[in-house]
């Protein structure tokens, strides 16, 4: 039974702490344990010298009798201060033979005393500190393919002296803790390597974009070093529009996160395309069916747009996203809830809603509502009764603060499951510092472009960038209206920085290319490129998205 209890620990002071206890005071008086330093993990073999660190000591509580006795395994002192801290064997010494060995032996056997010195240090060396006879026994900690470190057992002088059958416990419980030991070093670098690779795959840092602000947590669980499948994502759109991401990979183990990897990875090359939820929704299933048909995964999209203030959100089997409205109300967004990712064949359905601004969106996984103990309805009703007193004053500050008070409500304890958390405040876009207007594609296009855009930047006191942005406003709709068979769209956005938007109904994205001599066309956007502070083109699932930034004379560029 003791041995079993040492063996199954996954912590390591919680095997030695089960090795002490079965060997004191019931098999020995006194036990000294020295570690390999550093504990070796894996298979595989290493030419570094042994190290042996001292990891801890025990004895049996001092008695009138003891303190009578002479012996400082008897003292109430401290016994480190006796015992080498640090022992580096001779790579030819009887200690190394010992470790090599791997079989305990008695203190007294022939040519043994140089090994207890050398492991012992100044405590052999103190008189009458070893007990006469058979009163310890020195046993290696060896593991499949590794010296673990060394058990020292002792017994006082008025007790018995080990025996033979001693030896043979002495060695069940050596080879048991070798055992529990290599099982909580690898456990430990597993969690080590788990938590890496985790907070490897989810976001650094969440993007700033305008009139949203956002703030995340991630727990992983409690009690296991497999690392979840949980992830959360937040992704700029064209338009000042952001894709909110949360899901979940059933299961724990490396494979659960490789498989979420992957997904968050198709997830971000979807949202590069602009496709509506739904959409991402049913080729993120047809991306996951070939991963394998065992991978099953929950997913919620949702994507914000600050200047319609509108939410267009879709569901794969994942729990419901609560929009925490100004007036404390939590409501619990009606998404219908498809079948999850993996599964094949399913319809997802967008839902368009009203986004006002001051109001929440809370994003999470299930970890999060459920429990052992508790459903998901109940988790989700727990939740927006936790909310209801955290609405007022709240701030981009105070949003980290509502994630903490959001965990500390729901999960005050040791957690079954990963948790994902992403909340986003909703602030949208002054409507005066947005020009949109749609523009039917004919060659007198750019003339009127080129008014409208006077005409705002006038408006909004941005003189000094009307020569630059006039031009290049003319060129991109210039290209916009040689290619698109509908009306094309142009939009003006005043932030920290002055951005264009150029949409056509025509999939072609334009390229900079080298223009020849004899060439009449061709240099528009090395214009573009030259004077805007930034510019991209983005194909969308309707056409594409020509825009370009300019830096606001006053306001500096944020440092990076």
């Amino acid at each position: 039974m003791a041995t079993r209890r040492i063996a199954r620990g996954m912590d390591l002071d919680e095997t030695l702490r089960e090795l002490r206890r079965a060997a004191v005071p019931a098999f020995a008086d006194a036990i000294i344990v020295h570690l390999h330093d550093p504990l070796p993990v894996g298979d595989e073999t290493s030419t570094a010298p042994v190290v042996l660190q001292l990891h801890s000591v025990s004895r049996k509580p001092s008695t009138p009798n003891a303190e009578r006795s002479r012996s400082p395994l008897l003292k109430t002192h401290p016994l480190h201060a006796d015992v080498a801290e640090r022992v580096r064997p001779a790579a030819t010494g009887r200690l190394a033979n010992l470790l090599l060995a791997g079989r305990p032996v008695f203190g007294d056997a022939p040519g043994i005393a140089p090994a207890v010195a050398e492991l012992l240090g100044p405590l052999a060396s103190v008189p009458e500190a070893i007990p006469p006879g058979r009163r310890l026994i020195l046993a290696p900690l060896h593991g499949r393919h590794h010296v673990m470190g060394t058990v020292v057992l002792l017994r006082r002088p008025d007790r018995s002296a080990f025996t033979g059958d001693d030896l043979l416990v002495a060695s069940q419980l050596a080879t048991h803790t070798a055992i529990g030991v290599q099982k909580a070093v690898m456990y430990g670098h597993e969690a080590s390597v788990a938590d890496t690779l985790q907070h490897t795959m989810l976001p650094s840092s969440l993007p700033e974009p305008t009139g949203v602000r956002l703030a995340s947590r991630y727990l992983p669980a409690s009690k296991t070093a497999q690392v979840g499948g949980d992830w959360y994502d937040a992704i700029p759109l064209p338009g000042n529009r952001v894709a909110l991401i949360v899901g979940d990979v059933m299961g724990h183990s490396m494979t659960s996160a490789a498989i979420m990897g992957q997904l968050r990875t198709i997830v971000q090359t979807l949202a590069g395309l602009d496709l509506p939820p739904d959409e991402v929704l049913h080729h993120l299933d047809e991306q996951a069916q070939r991963l394998g048909s065992d991978h099953i995964a929950t997913c919620l999209y949702a994507i914000y747009d600050p200047i319609s203030h509108r939410l267009l959100m879709a569901n794969a089997g994942h729990p419901p996203a609560v929009l925490l409205h100004p007036d404390g109300r939590g409501e619990v967004l009606r998404v219908p809830p498809a079948a999850p990712i993996g599964v094949g064949g399913v319809d997802f359905e967008s839902v368009e809603m009203h986004a006002p601004a001051g109001a929440t969106l809370l994003l999470y996984t299930d970890g999060l509502v459920e429990s052992r103990d508790t459903d998901v309805g109940t988790g989700v009703e727990a939740l927006r009764t936790s909310l209801r007193a955290t609405a007022n004053g709240l701030t981009a500050s105070s949003l980290e603060r509502l994630c903490d008070h959001i965990l500390g409500a729901l999960v005050p304890g040791p957690r079954d499951d990963d948790i994902a958390l992403l909340t986003a405040r909703f602030e949208g876009f002054p409507p005066d510092s947005v020009g949109y207007w749609h523009l039917d594609p004919h060659p007198l296009t750019a003339g009127r472009a080129r008014r409208l855009t006077r005409r705002t930047l006038r408006r909004w006191d941005l003189e000094p960038l009307l020569d630059s942005t006039e031009l290049m406003v003319s060129e991109v709709v210039t290209n916009a209206v040689r290619f698109a068979t509908r009306p094309i769209s142009l939009r003006l956005l005043r932030t920290d920085v002055l951005r264009c938007e150029v949409t056509d109904d025509s999939p072609q994205v334009p390229r900079m290319r080298q223009a020849q001599p004899g060439d009449e066309g061709g240099r528009g956007l090395f214009l573009v490129n030259q004077f805007a502070r930034r510019w991209g083109a983005t194909r969308l699932s309707t056409g594409k998205v020509v825009w370009f930034e300019q830096q606001i004379p006053g306001n500096q560029p944020p440092s990076r």
